[in-house]
């Protein structure tokens, strides 16, 4: 399996975006925020999945919030709480493997990151001190998102013409076997494929058994 870059999903392979969302929104609200954190998570994914143009990831957060908030009764200021949210990524945990994992994939190829986000928010994030950032591809720089089949032939464009990626969530591999990109399917709690959205041929249990997979 050879590839010029591999990259690796941001809120699904690296970070464990929902532990540390609903720990945001439960700070910020002072309710329970498992419950607020899914609401609004499927809100943001739809938003950026069914705006024709692209816009900002912060702005289909703030939609996204402001959507949740109505759905739950939450009388808040979405405007406001998004961007403690966002800035919130800094304490969101990696997954245990990450730390030790990225270092390994880096002795065999050339790693970066290819997510839905802002620039300035992957700034934040515990995973942008362990990735080059040319190899930092992410939507406001490829002017696409997930799981649309633009940002992932961008992402081998930029990649040289060869690109594996290691995606978590349904979604991902969904949208990254329908563009013919090579996937490899990194198991993480709480992500189940869609039966109905293709089957990668390669997974792995953590980022230590991917780095195994390549040359």
């Amino acid at each position: 399996m050879r590839a010029v870059l591999v990259t690796l999903d941001l809120f699904s392979a690296l970070i464990d975006s929902r532990t540390g969302g609903s720990a945001a929104l439960a700070r910020i609200t002072g309710a329970p925020g498992e419950r607020l954190y899914d609401v609004w998570d499927a809100a943001n994914k739809a938003s950026q999945r069914d705006e024709p143009a692209w816009v900002p990831f912060a702005e289909h957060c703030r939609r996204a919030l402001a959507a949740a908030y109505a759905e739950l009764g939450v009388a808040r200021d979405a405007d406001a709480d998004v961007v403690a949210l966002l800035d919130s990524v800094a304490d969101w945990p990696l997954w245990p493997d990450v730390a030790d994992g990225i270092p390994l994939l880096a002795a065999r190829a050339q790693v970066g990151v290819l997510s839905n986000v802002d620039d300035a928010v992957f700034a934040r994030t515990r995973v942008a001190p362990l990735v080059e950032d040319a190899n930092v591809l992410t939507s406001e720089r490829l002017g696409a998102y997930k799981p649309a089949p633009e940002l992932y032939l961008r992402a081998r464009e930029r990649a040289g013409g060869r690109l594996l990626h290691v995606a978590t969530s349904a979604r991902d591999v969904r949208g990254a076997l329908a563009a013919g990109i090579d996937v490899v399917r990194l198991r993480r709690p709480g992500h189940r494929l869609d039966p109905q959205g293709g089957t990668p041929q390669v997974e792995a249990a953590d980022l230590s058994e991917v780095a195994r997979l390549l040359p």
